[in-house]
């Protein structure tokens, strides 16, 4: 093939270009970080994502010698926050905390997206797995999963509250009713803090919330644990079965969250901040806190993190699909 003289000049000018910017994006993922780094959390503060984030980011904070700014945008399930993390310019100084909802079920069940959790980010470590509780205010008649499906039957869409449409709340949810044949009434706030608010007022009879924002009020006495949704136990509340325990066979749902950075983050980036996470996770102060809340820290590899999010579009795709599952 031959060039111009034109081509030749613009082929020279595109390989000056590359030349210039890699010692360029070398040097800034070299120098990385030199200023705060912004960890979005896309739910309002008092949830278990605010939890996680503020005690991982503290000590990601002392590894790092920069501060570690959680900055709470909630709405729309997530994406509201997960949306500005995509959109973010990718230098590793703004980075989100995704979750089972945001990167692999909101896709499926909104009807408009602004970003598409399998091209516009980076995975940089998996944060671990939280506990769904099933849960009633402790002046409540209900005593049991058998008391709430009564209840369910003779009361048709009763209703439940979470901390947002195409939550793993939500999603519990939509599976209790599927397995109970009763009908449900979803009713989404904009995170948990809110929710568990109307639910010590009594506004709301019946809840499934992330276990961490609701132990202390159920350790308080305030509100009842009926069943715990994952496949075992959670340590924090040893005497509450898991619903599947309580009657529902099969029953079972272990949300997990991770860090993520928009896409095209430089390699060096994803490996600083994943050695960070992956430490910070690893520590016994970190460790107690957070399992003593009702969520398993567990840190993984960036690749370990992508192909998670990429097999879970997948399976929830389907799980929501023929749940008829739909948010707005």
């Amino acid at each position: 093939m031959r060039f111009d003289s034109s081509r030749r000049a613009s082929f020279a000018a595109l390989v000056a270009t590359a030349a210039i910017g890699l010692p360029f994006a070398t040097a800034q993922a070299a120098d990385y970080p030199s200023k705060p780094i912004r960890f979005v959390v896309p739910y309002t503060a008092g949830g278990t994502t605010d939890l996680v984030a503020r005690t991982v980011g503290q000590k990601v904070s002392e590894k790092l010698g920069q501060p570690v700014i959680i900055e709470n945008r909630g709405g729309a399930g997530g994406n509201i926050g997960m949306d500005a993390v995509a959109k973010a310019a990718p230098d590793g100084y703004t980075i989100g905390f995704g979750a089972i909802s945001t990167n692999a079920l909101n896709p499926h069940i909104y009807k408009s997206m602004a970003f598409d959790p399998r091209k516009d980010f980076t995975a940089i470590s998996l944060l671990g797995t939280s506990t769904i509780v099933l849960e009633v205010p402790a002046t409540s008649p209900i005593k049991s999963v058998a008391d709430l499906i009564a209840a369910a039957k003779k009361a048709p869409g009763l209703p439940y509250a979470t901390a947002g449409a195409g939550t793993s709340m939500n999603l519990a949810g939509v599976m209790f009713a599927q397995m109970t044949g009763t009908e449900l009434t979803h009713v989404a706030y904009k995170g948990s803090g809110p929710a568990i608010n109307d639910m010590l007022g009594n506004t709301i009879g019946v809840m499934f919330d992330n276990l961490p924002a609701s132990l202390p009020h159920i350790q308080a006495g305030k509100l009842r644990a009926l069943a715990v949704a994952g496949p075992a136990r959670s340590p924090s509340l040893p005497d509450v079965p898991t619903i599947a325990e309580a009657g529902l066979k099969g029953y079972a749902l272990d949300p997990w969250f991770g860090v993520y950075g928009p896409a095209h983050l430089p390699a060096p980036i994803v490996k600083a901040l994943n050695d960070a996470f992956t430490e910070a996770l690893a520590l016994p102060e970190v460790k107690d806190k957070l399992t003593q809340a009702g969520f398993t820290p567990r840190g993984s590899s960036a690749e370990a993190l992508a192909k998670l999010t990429q097999s879970e579009y997948q399976r929830l795709g389907e799980v929501a699909k023929k749940a008829g599952m739909t948010a707005d």
